[in-house]
């Protein structure tokens, strides 16, 4: 049984997320937002529903976060996300000053560390998390599209 707060379980609800988007037809990214083991933000990619590109489930995310506690810096929290952050998602958890990032699956396309991109310079990231049901999620939605 997985235990309750567990790195896997937050990823598990992530990845309920990255299910949602898709179901929805979009690429399959999810986030939470977790402070003092609570979930206080969900997201998953929204870019096609919204047309609009930066609609991304970490940007959805962290703007829930930031709106539930009611300040732009995030750094008590951490981050759960199914695919490594692009450049712009990893421009907005370095002003939002997060406390940790817990990434799924690494992104060597549009990752941010393959950019050159840090986070802020407080932030934890750690990779791989749940790291082959994150990628094949995304796998196989690509695979559908061709």
């Amino acid at each position: 049984m997985e235990e309750l707060f567990s790195v896997e379980y937050f990823m598990r609800k992530a990845l309920d997320e990255a299910y949602a988007a898709f179901e929805k037809d979009e690429v399959p990214v999810g986030a939470i937002i977790v402070s003092k083991n609570k979930i206080i933000a969900k997201g998953h990619n929204l870019t096609q529903t919204l047309t609009d590109v930066t609609a991304h489930a970490e940007m959805q995310a962290i703007t829930s976060a930031a709106s539930y506690l009611g300040s732009k810096y995030l750094p008590e929290c951490t981050l759960y996300v199914t695919l490594e952050p692009c450049v712009m998602c990893a421009g907005a958890l370095y002003w939002s000053q997060i406390g940790k990032v817990v990434i799924g699956a690494g992104d060597e396309k549009r990752g941010f560390q393959n950019a050159g991109i840090s986070l802020h310079p407080k932030t934890e990231i750690h990779f791989g998390i749940l790291e082959h049901e994150c990628s094949d999620l995304v796998r196989e939605f690509f695979r559908a599209k061709r």
